[in-house]
């Protein structure tokens, strides 16, 4: 077996990308999209009829009212899900806007629009998870979307603090950034060489994992943002992990042995207490790297929402 089919024994593969023939390529298990990811897909010849189409569409649902390029992102990000939906068996996971990232209340309205478009293309709510920055207040709002059977993909997580409150709050799944995070640790470490052995990245979300796993929280692990092959193989046996189609071919072409899965192997101990407000943001600040990397991906996405919604209006 070549090391994605043998991944696959031990990990359920996510596709990380927009593009449908990817997707199909590899067979993932789900698949997942963000603001860039779009934006990248709406540039792409063979979605021009399908934008075309939600225009159109969106159009027709809202004659005689003003139409913002928002709205359009919305609906397009939903077509994009939904063909994907016919490719892969599982879910697909789609993103609140990025600056809605600090408003538990309108990240919450935003995740119940995208479920209502989504269930207008016969797509229930199942099979969907609302993907929200990992912030205070996109924890909470992934905390209410729970209880109403809307489950959350937390994203842009980079400290312990974050994922522990994920749990706290009962999230389906969490996307620790491995890739972002050794990024930050090469860059500001230059004279340190990272292997996977020490790679920053990696080890954040075996500790996760593992704690995950120690106290019983069900909380889905899926590592993200991987820059190498080797950091992903590193991974074998965590939850899931979602993986670029560059890297996902790569590994499709390579036949040596993958390393034993990530377990854990003791009792199931009593969970500690919930993690505060006050105590996530301490955590979380004391950690400079998780407090970056939290406001670069913020801010990135943003811009890239900006810039499909400037695409998209064009169509206006």
């Amino acid at each position: 077996m070549n090391q994605l089919e043998q991944l696959k024994q031990h990990t359920i593969i996510v596709a990380d990308s927009g593009d449908i023939d990817s997707i199909i390529a590899y067979q993932p298990e789900d698949a997942t999209t963000n603001p860039s990811l779009i934006y990248k897909a709406a540039q792409l010849p063979q979605y021009q009829s399908l934008i075309k189409e939600t225009v159109a569409d969106v159009k027709l649902r809202h004659a005689g009212k003003t139409i913002l390029p928002a709205t359009l992102a919305d609906h397009l990000a939903v077509s994009i899900g939904a063909l994907i939906l016919k490719s892969v068996p599982g879910r697909i996971s789609t993103e609140v806007d990025a600056r809605l990232s600090f408003d538990t209340n309108a990240s919450i309205r935003k995740a119940r629009e995208l479920i209502a478009l989504y269930a207008e293309q016969g797509v229930g709510k199942e099979r969907v998870l609302i993907k929200l920055a990992a912030t205070w207040q996109g924890i909470r709002a992934a905390e209410v979307l729970e209880k109403e059977g809307i489950r959350c993909n937390l994203t842009l997580l980079f400290s312990f603090a974050q994922a522990r409150a994920c749990a706290d709050a009962g999230v389906f799944l969490i996307s620790p950034f491995v890739g972002r995070i050794y990024d930050w640790y090469k860059k500001n470490n230059p004279e340190t060489l990272y292997t996977v052995e020490n790679d920053p990245g990696v080890e954040s979300v075996r500790r996760i994992y593992h704690f995950y796993k120690m106290y019983g929280y069900q909380t889905v692990v899926m590592g993200a943002s991987f820059r190498t092959p080797e950091q992903v193989l590193a991974l074998n046996g965590c939850d899931r992990l979602t993986v670029s189609p560059s890297l996902l071919a790569e590994l499709q072409q390579r036949n040596a042995t993958v390393p034993a899965p990530l377990h854990y192997a003791g009792e199931t101990q009593p969970k500690p207490d919930a993690i505060s407000e006050a105590a996530f943001y301490w955590a979380h600040n004391q950690d400079a790297m998780a407090v970056e990397k939290l406001a670069e991906g913020i801010r990135l996405f943003a811009v890239d929402q900006n810039s499909l919604e400037s695409l998209l209006a064009q169509y206006l």
